[in-house]
């Protein structure tokens, strides 16, 4: 298979083609390898190439719905046995996993050919993918841009065409903000939906979630079909879907009621693209028959991000205490933003952590009366376009109190804490409405239907009541049809002219 062949089609695709015997899995996984030797060195996508490991799966023909088709791993939460899972972290990167996520066993009983881990930035504790350990991830569309983060690195190998689909994970974010860098679809499945062990049943108390990236509607349905499910170690068990998720794609999802905003929900900026973007988004829903109205859920957005950050915090100091008694490494193995975030949670007290926590029902039940009227909530994805690469870098100023705070224990702390609480507010006004679906442990997904006049990817959001997946994904098809984007390829790298 050409490499020109290959870039034509998706996941859904390539399996049918390898289940007609139009080309073996083998073939198909040399024109995934081929790819990517012509453009992630320019986007560094791939922080662990698994070449060898990919021939052997597709040596052996898999079989399953997607069965031959080449697949990445993002390099956090996702286990290979074996492999290691560095989380863009230093003291991980040569300690190789003794088993597989059972998510990565979901892929593989699916047929998936997993070909290489992908960058994150030090444990996905960012909205960009820059870490100090493996460099920063590239925009496919400009590489002196950012492809967005946590999962930047899986958005990136998708959006060049190294990969029709790609693992990723959304604690805050980190499927949708790549997909609307990257002029990709990005659904990120409801709390409990997909497996997070075993080695956590569900992290961050259900706002963490595993998912993918993919360039088609019909692709995110087939692998969510694959995966979802609750497993040994989950905490409760979630009803299944009314029907197989893969007959979402193509059914009407009737007439809906939405409300949109454009507004931050930390009363901050919000660039003129972005508000297009949503603009235009209203306009076409609205021309395909939907009932569309300016509204927004009754929510302190404010508020609700420094509950989110609370729990953000502690999950970040037990992290880092995790790694160090796991491999006896020092704090020289962290990054200094890691190392901060970490501190900062040790400045709170378990009351502290438990009093926020239980404000989190306050943002449920608003959410949930704001979806007793509208089925569902248009927002930007982010606020503005894809940053250059190294924009949201901390200012000098900055490490010097991070330092101050991961090296002192007196009352300078405090005012250390509230210069850092500013600066992480800061950056967050570049992500403002992401964080409400995963507090909420809602589905929501990011839709790429506007690119910007300098040709960068924008995409908006739809945030659903729980249980949505299935209608985020008939109307994702719909929109999908009515103003289609897989065709688009990213012009910051080079595609091979058709034989």
């Amino acid at each position: 298979m050409r490499v020109d062949e290959y870039l034509e089609h998706d996941a859904v695709g390539l399996a049918a083609l390898v289940r007609a015997g139009e080309v073996t899995p083998a073939e198909v996984l040399e024109a995934a390898i081929e790819r990517a030797t012509q453009v992630d060195p320019a986007l560094n996508a791939i922080i662990l190439p698994m070449y060898e490991e990919g021939r052997r799966l597709a040596s052996a023909f898999p079989e399953g719905p997607l069965g031959g088709v080449p697949f990445l791993l993002k390099d956090l939460f996702q286990d290979y046995a074996g492999y290691p899972t560095s989380a863009g972290n230093r003291a991980l990167r040569r300690l190789p996993a003794d088993r597989n996520s059972e998510v990565v066993n979901r892929w593989l009983s699916a047929g998936l050919v997993p070909f290489g881990k992908t960058n994150t930035p030090e444990f996905g504790a960012k909205g960009v993918t820059e870490s100090d350990e493996f460099g920063p991830a590239r925009n496919p569309w400009n590489p002196a841009h950012t492809p967005g983060g946590s999962s930047g690195g899986s958005a990136a190998a998708v959006a060049a065409g190294i990969a029709p689909a790609a693992g990723a994970n959304d604690g805050g974010g980190s499927i949708r903000i790549p997909a609307a860098c990257c002029g990709l679809f990005g659904l990120k499945p409801g709390r409990g939906r997909v497996p997070f062990g075993p080695n956590g049943g569900e992290p961050m108390h259900g706002a963490s979630v595993n998912g993918v990236l993919t360039r088609t509607v019909r692709d995110s349905a087939a692998l969510l079909q694959a995966t979802a499910g609750s497993e040994a170690t989950s905490p409760y068990p979630i009803a299944p879907p009314d029907r197989p998720y893969t007959e979402e794609v193509g059914r009407d999802p009737g007439r809906l009621r939405i409300g949109f905003t454009d507004r931050s929900p930390l009363g901050t900026r919000v660039h003129p693209e972005a508000v297009r973007a949503v603009r235009e988004a209203a306009a076409l829903l609205e021309g395909l028959g939907h009932e569309v109205v300016e509204a927004e859920p009754d929510i302190d957005g404010r508020a609700l991000t420094e509950d989110f950050l609370t729990l953000w915090y502690g999950s970040m100091a037990a992290l880092v205490d995790g790694v160090k008694a796991d491999t006896g490494c020092s704090d020289d193995h962290f990054e200094p933003d890691t190392l901060m975030l970490a501190a900062m949670g040790r400045t709170r007290t378990a009351a502290d952590y438990v009093r926020g926590n239980n404000r989190w029902n306050d943002h449920v039940l608003a959410l949930a009366g704001f979806h007793s009227r509208h089925d569902l909530l248009l927002t930007p994805t982010i606020a503005g376009p894809p940053v250059t690469v190294g924009r949201l870098d901390p200012p000098p100023w900055l490490r010097t109190v991070e330092r101050l705070l991961v090296r002192t224990r007196t009352e300078r702390v405090v005012t250390a804490t509230n210069l850092v609480t500013t600066e992480v507010m800061n950056n967050l006004t570049a992500t403002p409405f992401t964080l409400t679906a995963n507090l909420t442990g809602t589905p929501a997904m990011s839709v790429p239907l506007h690119w910007t006049a300098s040709g960068l990817p924008l995409g908006v959001q739809f945030v659903a009541a729980p249980a949505g997946e299935g209608l985020l994904l008939r109307l994702a098809a719909q929109l999908e049809e009515a103003s289609p984007w897989a065709h688009r390829r990213p012009t910051g790298v080079p595609y091979p002219a058709p034989a």
